[in-house]
């Protein structure tokens, strides 16, 4: 696309090529959606919260959350796919914490837009 095949309706033809040049690869984008749609979900939200507060095994999980061993495990799996929480082994225990700080400061950073007036 060139300034010629943009039509001139009160914008600007230049900062339509550089946005049009600078957009996200699809790749990216559908990275980003699927960490987004993994957000929103209520449950892995609340994961993430106690996961910030401190590192836990599933069992301390299923308590914390009020929720049954198989459902917090299916949701665990589903957020390490993603990269999102990883774990760690001690003797027969795993224990769970975020996979980095990026997810720590996405979720302080929505809950300050959240709390924003």
């Amino acid at each position: 696309m060139d300034k010629h095949e943009i039509t001139d309706e009160g914008g600007s033809p230049e900062i339509v090529l550089q946005v049009k040049d600078g957009l996200l690869d699809d790749r990216s984008a559908a990275s980003m959606s699927e960490l987004f749609k993994a957000l929103g979900d209520p449950t892995r939200i609340k994961i993430i919260h106690a996961l910030l507060q401190h590192e836990l095994n599933v069992h301390d999980l299923t308590v914390v959350l009020g929720m049954g061993q198989s459902a917090v495990s299916h949701q665990l799996r589903y957020l390490r796919n993603l990269r999102i929480v990883k774990r760690r082994k001690e003797g027969k225990t795993v224990y769970y914490s975020l996979d980095d700080n990026h997810i720590e400061q996405l979720f302080v950073l929505t809950l300050q837009h959240l709390e924003h007036d």
